[in-house]
């Protein structure tokens, strides 16, 4: 089903702008309640704030055209000298105009006008019964280019092939080749941004694992799960990320945003999703200190799941929740300037539920990872019983 683009009054883009000028707000604080796109908001300041003049004082506006009211009818004697001239090159522009094409022809003559459209037709050389012929509109081309439009607004981080999916997902019937033309002519591309990843530093005296994924066949969910932790910039520092993910479905188990790095905020992780999810047979980490630490590596024993850890300087080991990251943060996190802890989280949370419930996987075929989390489950539970998960 089609979506109409939204049309904003201008009561309610002023009232907007009044609370961004207030300050009380960040922008994207006020985007989202509204379910607004920030750079409209930033688009309605500016005009806004170009016109505040004329609102303000109104008179030194009015004095304004006056001079310029008095400055047009003192060129106007000159205009006058020029018309002999100017009747020569209309002659020689209407022979221009003639040698024009039809379509173009069409373009050309306008209904209120001072000329009437017969003598339009007879200056260009248009046969008048030419100009009321309506070509063909292709609706249905129509529609599916205003329901990429509407796309692009609500997922700017999708390429063609995701829009491609999204469009046969709502009931349309088109190409992906069709998508790709239709995105090129509306001029749409793939909002992302990219920037460097960051790693965890490892303490010499805890014990490092081995690495048990090489060559593994990862066929079922809850087979290998992995974590990480990512820095994320905000304002007057850093934050940190951790989440865990499952491996064959590519699912976001569990995950916390804190403003300290330590042994609370990955077990505060791995707690939830144990008590969420089950457990895995495999549980992969980095070497980092966190992960490393007597109480993290002792829980993970305690119910039974087989460690493995990367290779010293190896994160591609650890590759499923590194291409998280880097989704997460060109798709969302790198667009966005943080003010406070709380708005990042907001976001996190908003753009994990996209990524797990609705946004399109390249290696799960275009599935979405939650919907193939659960029904791996369904056969496992079907063929070897309900031996590791605990339904939410």
């Amino acid at each position: 089903m089609s979506r109409k683009m939204k049309q904003y009054s201008t009561e309610f883009k002023t009232k907007i702008v009044l609370e961004v000028l207030q300050g009380d707000k960040t922008l994207n604080e006020i985007a989202s309640v509204n379910n607004i796109i920030p750079k409209n908001i930033m688009n309605w300041k500016k005009i806004f704030l170009e016109n505040a003049q004329m609102a303000m004082e109104p008179s030194k506006a009015i004095k304004e055209y006056k001079v310029e009211i008095d400055e047009l009818k003192a060129k106007n004697d000159e205009y006058a000298k020029t018309v002999g001239q100017l009747t020569v090159e209309n002659n020689w522009m209407s022979g221009k105009l003639k040698s024009l094409d039809s379509k173009s022809k069409q373009a050309i003559v306008e209904s209120k006008l001072d000329i009437s459209v017969s003598l339009q037709c007879k200056l260009i050389g248009l046969n008048r019964s030419n100009l009321y012929y309506t070509p063909v509109v292709n609706q249905k081309e129509l529609e599916i280019k205003e329901q990429i439009q509407a796309i692009y607004e609500e997922i700017p981080c999708y390429g063609y092939i995701k829009v491609y999916k999204q469009l046969l997902e709502d009931g349309f019937s088109v190409s992906p080749n069709t998508v790709h033309k239709y995105r090129k002519e509306l001029g749409l591309r793939a909002v992302l941004a990219v920037r460097a990843p960051n790693t965890s530093l490892g303490n010499k005296q805890h014990p490092i694992y081995s690495y048990k994924l090489k060559g593994l066949d990862i066929t079922r969910a809850n087979q290998v799960w992995s974590t990480d932790i990512t820095y994320i910039r905000i304002k007057g520092g850093f934050v940190y990320l951790a989440a865990i993910i499952d491996w064959y479905s590519k699912s976001v188990l569990s995950w916390r945003v804190s403003n300290t790095m330590d042994t609370d905020l990955v077990m505060s992780v791995l707690n939830e999703a144990l008590s969420l999810y089950g457990k895995p047979e495999i549980f992969n980490t980095d070497q980092g200190s966190q992960y490393t630490s007597y109480i993290h590596t002792q829980t993970l024993k305690d119910n039974g799941i087989t460690i493995s850890m990367d290779g010293k300087g190896r994160a591609t080991d650890n590759i499923c929740i590194e291409r998280f990251w880097r989704s997460a943060k060109v798709e969302k996190i790198y667009l966005n300037e943080y003010e406070r802890v709380s708005i990042l989280k907001e976001d996190v949370k908003e753009y994990i539920n996209f990524y797990n419930n609705k946004r399109f996987h390249e290696t799960l075929d275009y599935k979405k990872p939650m919907k193939v989390y659960w029904d791996s489950i369904k056969i496992n539970d079907e063929n070897y019983g309900d031996k590791t998960v605990n339904v939410a």
